[in-house]
């Protein structure tokens, strides 16, 4: 027995080596790769089945999938693309901060869409609702998190109501999320006529133990002619009904014009991935809002990318702001890039305020934030505690040019491990609206001095370090 528990051991270790050479070959950040090494040598017993199920940085396959749907609706990208070419946005060339987003996204800036700034819950599911209300033709709906409640079991009903009435819904939930989302409420939506998946986060052999990514993605498609995207999930709580949080700050845009078909084009990739299947008779030909003033780039963004599309958004945004860089996120655990650009905005004058959560919701991710009250501090950046409820919502605001609004937070899995999607708007009531909003959220929110980690006791400071240390991996 004890050769056997030798050998059990030593394998362990074994493996534990081959998976930290794994890390080093494959872990994006250099901080993710140290930190799994150590986990992986030092407690292989604990390391392993965690850096089975949460290790990888890179989502297999789904990059084949994309190619895959751009080859099936090639023909109506190379129409879309030809068709969007009238309403591109002028000035966007060359090295500009335009051009590179551009890049980012695959997809030109468009002008002539209309945006509306939604703001909470009340407002966000309103306009929701009115829209598939609307619809004629299809319904796309994807959200991360669906719960079967009184605001879900609305969601459900009206979509309902629209399959029977002969408008095609396809609805699509990240299985994680939504992972207590039971059968009784889907088979409901089934019986309807609608077609409804998960993401299917494990498909294919080699994701089958990885539960690591997740489709962070919510989005709602009408008829390709408006679309939704944001902070909220389908909860009561995001309408302020949990009593633990109370009041949900949260932001969400409606959109109307060319740029629905990117969001549009994002779905059908996550659609092809979960069901293999197509969506056929969608509309792609772009078609001008009307009064529409408003210059909208949509930036998708996750794990498949050949690029960090996300981090590298951000950083883009860090880099051209020049007088103004408010930033609105309930996750603030960026890497060290992030932090020296935002040290070095600071130092060029920029007014760069982060405004984050007082309240947690996921402990480890609300104690590396005080690891950065000091260190971005020293150069000019201001953090302001929200403390009407729990702030969810993820908005920058960027000198008095360009606002984003979209379901990306400031921390490693958004970045790297997350698919997510952001609106990218230039347009002046637009960015007016979204100062207006910023004002009101710093009023109901404290500054929070840089050394507030040096004021807290021992304990504090010891929990804040290590879960600063475990960022790479959370």
């Amino acid at each position: 027995m004890s050769e056997l528990w030798v050998a059990g051991i030593a394998l362990l270790h074994l493996l534990g080596l081959l998976s930290a050479f794994r890390a080093v070959m494959e872990t994006r950040t250099s901080q993710g790769a140290i930190a799994w090494v150590l986990f992986l040598v030092m407690a292989p017993v604990i390391a392993l089945p965690a850096y089975w199920m949460f290790g990888r940085s890179r989502f297999v396959g789904y990059r084949k999938v994309k190619s895959a749907v751009d080859a099936g609706v090639r023909e109506q990208l190379a129409a879309l693309l030809d068709a969007m070419e009238s309403h591109r946005a002028r000035g966007v060339s060359g090295d500009t901060p335009g051009a590179v987003a551009e890049k980012l996204a695959e997809l030109p800036y468009t002008r002539n869409n209309r945006v509306e700034l939604l703001i909470d819950g009340e407002e966000t599911f309103r306009s929701i609702l009115a829209g598939i209300d609307r619809a004629r033709e299809y319904i796309l709906f994807q959200f991360f998190i669906v719960r079967d409640d009184r605001i879900g079991r609305e969601v459900r009903a009206r979509l309902i109501a629209r399959a029977k009435a002969g408008v095609r819904v396809c609805f699509l939930y990240d299985e994680i999320g939504s992972h207590g989302l039971g059968e009784r409420y889907l088979d409901g939506l089934r019986e309807a006529g609608v077609a409804v998946s998960a993401f299917n986060t494990r498909r294919g052999w080699k994701n089958q133990f990885q539960l690591n990514f997740r489709n962070h993605r919510k989005t709602v498609i009408v008829d390709g002619k408006e679309a939704w995207l944001g902070g909220h999930n389908v909860g009561d709580e995001y309408l302020g009904h949990d009593p633990k949080f109370g009041h949900w700050r949260d932001t969400h845009i409606r959109i109307e014009g060319p740029a629905v078909l990117a969001v549009q084009l994002s779905f059908l990739e996550d659609w092809y991935w979960a069901t293999r299947n197509g969506i056929g008779g969608l509309r792609w030909r772009p078609v001008a809002a009307p009064n529409g003033s408003a210059t909208v780039l949509v930036i998708p963004s996750g794990p498949a990318d050949e690029l960090e599309t996300a981090e590298l958004m951000f950083l883009h945004a860090i880099n051209v702001a020049r007088h103004r860089l408010w930033i609105a996120s309930p996750y603030f655990v960026p890497d060290d890039a992030v932090v020296h650009a935002l040290q070095l905005a600071g130092m060029r004058g920029v007014d760069v305020r982060i405004l984050i959560p007082d309240r947690p919701d996921h402990l480890a991710v609300w104690l590396a934030a005080f690891s950065y009250f000091e260190e971005a501090g020293r150069t000019g950046v201001r953090f302001y505690r929200y403390r009407r409820g729990f702030l969810h919502e993820k908005v920058m605001l960027i000198d008095d040019r360009t606002a984003t609004v979209g379901t990306a937070n400031f921390d490693n899995r958004s970045f790297r491990l997350n698919f997510e999607i952001t609106a990218v708007v230039e347009d002046r009531r637009f960015l007016r609206d979204v100062e207006a909003m910023f004002e009101r959220d710093f009023a109901d929110s404290e500054p929070e001095s840089p050394d507030a980690l040096r004021r807290r006791p021992f304990w504090f400071r010891v929990a804040v370090r290590l879960a600063r240390l475990a960022a790479p991996i959370q």
